[in-house]
């Protein structure tokens, strides 16, 4: 099964969730994806660490094919949707990877059960505070909500997508499997019109979770070893107020996480895992393998 994975559902902790099996052998690895994604983000990295270790990627709660309750989305709950499908699948000391707010989510887990992982990975995320970065709880949905793709057919999504911006160069690179990871976050009605499978009312629920979310706070509460690969582009005068916040966040990170190393992903956009998936797959075998996380 190596390189070809299978699509299984199950439900575990009264959720309907939706897995990516990815088979390997050997240390199991769970791929958490950040907000209005689903475990596609994963498709190019996944296979290359089924070579070494058993890989599964994961939709969360309200998104991709999992289920989509209208309640949930606080970190616990979110986090302990986690915990049940570790629990439930017998996924004994696992690393947990998150991308982006799935690395909150590891974040959380980690924090408040310690017994279930072996180390996280955060992938370009497990610094999000929301309350920190907005002046308020309005300013966050505001500026975090998502965009309105009422009336838009996939051909006149991917025409936007294509005109430019970094997923356009994404498909330059990786072609029709880019697109399909792309497209994954949408189901196509009946009229032929694109809709969210992460619906409006599921994301800013999560907004209002993200500004309960306290990263600071959870960081000394973390036993497990955390590696820590943020992305940046140093070189990029457009980046430069983003870069200068991450290395804040992730300097305090540092000092508050008990066991902790950083990895700079350079050269590197937010949708890491897509436009560079060796870098990203690499970096995490090489530290399984040489033993960080034990």
């Amino acid at each position: 099964m190596q390189g070809y994975p299978t699509d299984e559902w199950t439900r575990y902790g009264g959720l309907r969730m939706h897995v990516r099996n990815w088979g390997g052998e050997g240390r199991p690895v769970v791929l958490l994806h950040g907000l209005a994604s689903t475990c596609r983000i994963w498709d190019f990295v996944a296979p290359i660490l089924a070579r070494d270790f058993a890989v599964i990627a994961v939709d969360q709660r309200g998104h991709g094919d999992s289920g989509k309750p209208e309640q949930g989305y606080d970190f616990a709950s979110v986090a302990g949707d986690a915990a049940a499908l570790l629990e439930g699948r017998g996924i004994q000391s696992p690393v947990l990877v998150g991308h982006s707010w799935g690395a909150d989510v590891a974040l959380e887990l980690a924090a408040a059960r310690p017994d279930l992982l072996q180390g996280i990975v955060f992938v370009d995320g497990g610094t999000i505070d929301a309350s920190a970065r907005y002046n308020t709880l309005d300013d966050a949905l505001v500026q975090m909500a998502p965009p309105d793709f009422r009336g838009v057919t996939p051909t006149q999504f991917m025409e936007r997508v294509r005109s430019g911006g970094q997923w356009a160069t994404l498909i330059g690179q990786h072609g029709p499997p880019a697109e399909g990871i792309i497209l994954a976050n949408f189901e196509t009605l009946d009229d032929g019109t694109l809709r969210a499978k992460l619906s409006r009312d599921n994301h800013l629920r999560i907004i209002r979770a993200l500004w309960e979310h306290h990263p600071r706070e959870l960081y000394p509460r973390v036993s497990c070893p955390v590696l820590m690969m943020p992305a940046r582009q140093r070189e990029n005068p457009d980046a430069y107020e983003r870069t200068l916040a991450r290395s804040e966040s992730i300097a305090a990170a540092e000092r508050l996480l008990p066991n902790s190393k950083t990895v700079w992903l350079e050269d590197s956009i937010h949708d890491v895992p897509v436009q560079r998936p060796e870098l990203v797959a690499e970096t995490i075998r090489e530290n399984i393998l040489a033993g960080f996380f034990d």
